[in-house]
């Protein structure tokens, strides 16, 4: 009896040496083979953040695209603007030294491009004496002794009228400012 006792006890102990060395394999086979449940959440993952990625690929475009029309003119607003620039200097002239017909005449023509440029979303940029400087819309041409200690700072004089194109600035107003 003691050798059967030997042969079961030989038999338990190989029993109990693969039933310690599966664990193992099932551990590297989980690691190994993620589930169908883990592959479905990665791949719903990767689909809404592709989603997402494509839905600001969009937005962005769409932004790019309206800001080209927007501002598709704006070489073409630029070099009108010498044309009014020439049309205020030219009324000025006539309205000192011209008859009453002719100042009608080109403030009439002045008055109609100044109008088309305006429906195409050219604004002038307002700027009066004693307004505060603001470098995001004025360039300091020169600097002159105050005339009045409020206007230490401040705009004195307007040279040159400034623009915008929608909210862009296209050409900064020209001013003196108070020193």
């Amino acid at each position: 009896m003691s050798d059967n006792k030997d042969i079961q006890e030989e038999n338990l102990n190989p029993q109990d040496d693969l039933t310690q060395n599966a664990p193992e394999e099932t551990t590297e086979n989980m690691t190994v083979e993620p589930s169908a449940e883990d592959l479905l959440a990665e791949e719903k993952d990767r689909y809404i953040r592709l989603f997402a990625e494509f839905e600001n690929y969009k937005k962005r475009t769409t932004k790019e695209k309206m800001e080209f029309f927007q501002y598709a003119n704006q070489d073409m607003m630029i070099s009108m603007l010498d044309v009014l620039d020439d049309f205020e200097r030219a009324l000025k002239e006539i309205a000192k030294n011209g008859n009453e017909a002719d100042l009608k005449g080109v403030e009439l023509i002045y008055q109609k491009l100044k109008n088309k440029l305006t429906e195409k979303g050219l604004k002038v940029i307002d700027v009066k004496a004693g307004d505060d400087f603001n470098v995001d819309f004025h360039e300091a041409i020169t600097q002159i002794p105050a005339p009045t200690p409020d206007l230490k700072g401040k705009i004195v004089d307007v040279i040159e009228t400034g623009y915008q194109l929608a909210d862009k600035v296209i050409r900064f107003a020209k001013v003196v400012t108070g020193n």
